[in-house]
């Protein structure tokens, strides 16, 4: 099955054709960087991580750009967000931009979110800006009032097609207060005459100011991914204004399509409202990284389709956790069992057997791959882990899987649960395990052989004393037949 997407523009799934053949050039819109990531930044940007990890995977190029917003994103009440970021902290403006900045960089490696390709900052693109509003000016789609400029919705006659909002149907003033130098009251600012103690401010053509928020994201793509580009992703809730204004600003511009594909994630909700700053109603994911494995909280987030909204809840934090535990239990049997010198097989196998349950794994893979390419639906393509792992499970059991069909069970949850999904941890030893992981298992390990050595020594009071604290930091061992194994939860 080939790739398909949902393409908001056209409120239909279609068929991925990118313009360059197996290159993919995706923009992003990235976080205003005045407070610290909340889960909510954290659903859009998990989901476009594994959309770019599966188009990679898949064997495209992927050339990914994801801004940084440092200027110009203004409140309802048209004040600059790092602005009264660096009030609020008694800060310079660009000190609450490199802290948070870092702090989203941070929480999006803790997640194990790769990094973009390029993370252009607005502040550094103010000359690319000026020059496309020049542009605007010059072709009659923008005009200059009172030293700030605007774009003349009324100039670009499909104003409003991937909202779907009409313009002579929109409320005027309902997001920012209408100035009264506007000719229509949905024009919108593409530059900014700055009061006179403004703290961040350049200079122009029409006056020493700064850019609107929407330019920002027009010039930067155009910069780096060209005037028609392939994937656009943000969140729904930035369909409006500003999904929207990028388009007209930028088709007005260059006079061609901008972004033949528009995703846009679904809300992460709390008691059915938008998780958001405004209202209070936010986790940063610093503080659920506290209590919750990163792997557990993607889980959590790719249990749900990317253009669907989700309810936060502890409860539903647990449970996903909970089925994190339940999967990588089936992945940390199998290791454990590669690792043996020697299998201990049952009887029943045969030759015809083991073909079957490799097939039984190809089929899963083929499943997986179908879920993928369905406009990345990352539930389906999760049950079909949960699915083989139940198999797994009962082919340990009974003692039938082979040291072959347990190599191919492994590549699959390191490939597809790893590479992709980024929800199976990884291997405590070898090439695929990173240094802090290997340290980590390495650690376990020695003090498993010490509570080993406490036991001969019958000095229980010492191995129930490694125990203990193995257990306070989320390490549960478990005694068998074959020795002591743990798991981190």
């Amino acid at each position: 099955m080939a790739q398909q997407i949902y393409n908001v523009l056209l409120r239909e799934k279609q068929a991925f054709k990118p313009i360059q053949e197996g290159f993919v050039t995706m923009y992003v819109c990235g976080p205003t960087v005045y407070d610290h990531a909340h889960l909510g930044h954290a659903k859009t940007y998990v989901s476009f991580d594994v959309v770019v990890r599966w188009l990679r995977y898949s064997g495209y190029r992927v050339r990914y750009v994801q801004n940084i917003t440092d200027v110009g994103h203004l409140l309802d009440d048209g004040e600059d967000r790092i602005l009264k970021g660096a009030r609020r902290e008694k800060v310079e403006p660009m000190e609450i931009v490199e802290r948070y900045m870092r702090s989203y960089f941070e929480d999006m490696d803790s997640l194990g979110v790769a990094r973009p390709d390029i993370s252009p900052r607005a502040s550094a693109h103010v000359p690319e800006q000026i020059e496309m509003i020049e542009k605007l000016i010059a072709g009659g789609f923008a005009y200059e009032s009172n030293g700030s400029v605007y774009f003349s919705v009324e100039s670009f006659a499909e104003y409003g097609k991937l909202s779907g909002r009409r313009v002579e149907e929109m409320e005027a003033g309902k997001r920012i207060a209408v100035r009264d130098d506007k000719r229509h009251p949905q024009d919108f600012a593409l530059w900014v005459k700055a009061p006179e103690n403004h703290l961040l401010k350049w200079k122009s053509p029409w006056s020493i100011g700064y850019p609107g928020w929407h330019i920002e994201c027009s010039a930067m793509s155009v910069k780096y991914l060209g005037a028609n580009f392939d994937i656009h992703g943000g969140g729904v809730d930035n369909i409006f204004p500003h999904n929207e204004c990028e388009i007209a600003q930028s088709e007005a511009a260059n006079q061609q399509p901008f972004a033949n594909y528009w995703m846009l994630t679904g809300s992460l909700n709390v008691e059915g409202v938008k998780m958001s700053k405004s209202l209070g109603n936010f986790r940063t994911v610093k503080d659920a990284l506290k209590e919750y494995r990163a792997e557990a909280l993607r889980l959590f987030i790719l249990q749900g389709l990317y253009r669907s909204p989700a309810d936060y809840s502890a409860t539903a934090l647990d449970g996903a956790s909970r089925g994190w535990e339940r999967l990588n239990t089936v992945v940390r049997r199998v290791r454990d069992e590669l690792k043996q010198p020697q299998l201990e097989l049952s009887s029943e196998v045969t030759p015809e057997l083991t073909n079957n349950l490799i097939e039984r794994i190809d089929q899963a893979r083929m499943q997986f791959a179908s879920a993928m390419n369905d406009d990345f639906n990352t539930p389906l393509a999760l049950s079909v882990l949960f699915d083989l792992g139940t198999d797994v499970n009962r082919w340990l059991d009974k003692q039938i899987a082979t040291r072959e069909v347990l190599e191919q069970v492994n590549m699959v949850y390191r490939e597809l649960g790893g590479d992709v999904l980024g929800v199976v941890a990884r291997e405590s030893s070898g090439a695929a395990g990173s240094g802090n992981a290997q340290r980590e298992a390495a650690l376990i390990e020695m003090l498993i052989g010490m509570r080993l050595d406490a036991r001969k020594a019958r000095n229980f009071a010492q191995a129930d004393e490694i125990r203990n604290q193995l257990t306070k930091i989320g390490v549960m061992l478990e005694d068998g037949p074959k020795g002591t194994s743990y798991k981190v939860g």
